[in-house]
């Protein structure tokens, strides 16, 4: 299997790719899903531009976003990345995600963002995760803090002021059955 690829209990995570496309526009496309994200929803156009840019990322970087793939149905449920804060390499990495509207609640979020953060810290070294949320997406900072992110503080990021969480590697430990390093 590619390095890529990740796969979780429920979940296959791939690249996104042209293939994606009506599964990620069905996400971006919903203004409900959007609310928190843009406030509101994409076109289709946007949801292409989002798959060109994010394979450039790929080749480019070895990390953007992936397709969640139900192992169940073979339905597209949701996507994330690992990528830079405001897509600048300057800034640090962050775990960021969507589900669609009919598939929240199923823990297919935390599912996702453990396997992620695995691979931010394993394949990329990383020696910090953020993430961020509109301050009132309450679903977003629990899943947050079910992988064992910690509150940092209200920050500037994406021109509004978000809630922004941070982990280390050895705090994603309690998740992977992995003892803590000393």
């Amino acid at each position: 299997m590619p390095s890529n690829i990740l796969t979780s209990a429920r979940l296959r995570l791939e690249p996104v790719d042209d293939r994606h496309f009506d599964g990620l526009r069905a996400i971006s496309g919903d203004a409900e899903v959007m609310r928190y994200i843009t406030g509101r929803p994409e076109t289709p156009e946007d949801t292409a531009a989002f798959i060109a840019r994010h394979k450039i990322k790929w080749a480019e970087l070895g990390h953007a976003w992936w397709a969640f793939i139900a192992a169940d149905s073979g339905q597209i449920v949701g996507t994330g990345a690992v990528q830079h804060l405001e897509r600048d390499p300057r800034n640090p990495l962050e775990l960021a995600w969507r589900l669609r509207a009919d598939q929240q609640g199923k823990g297919y979020a935390t599912e996702a963002a453990l396997a992620m953060a695995r691979f931010a810290f394993e394949r990329l070294g990383a020696g910090q995760l953020l993430a961020v949320c509109h301050q009132e997406n309450l679903a977003s900072s629990a899943v947050m803090r079910r992988i064992g992110m910690r509150f940092r503080g209200v920050e500037r990021w994406y021109e509004t002021d978000v809630a922004v969480f941070e982990m280390a590697p050895g705090d994603l430990a309690q998740h992977t059955g992995r003892p803590r390093a000393p």
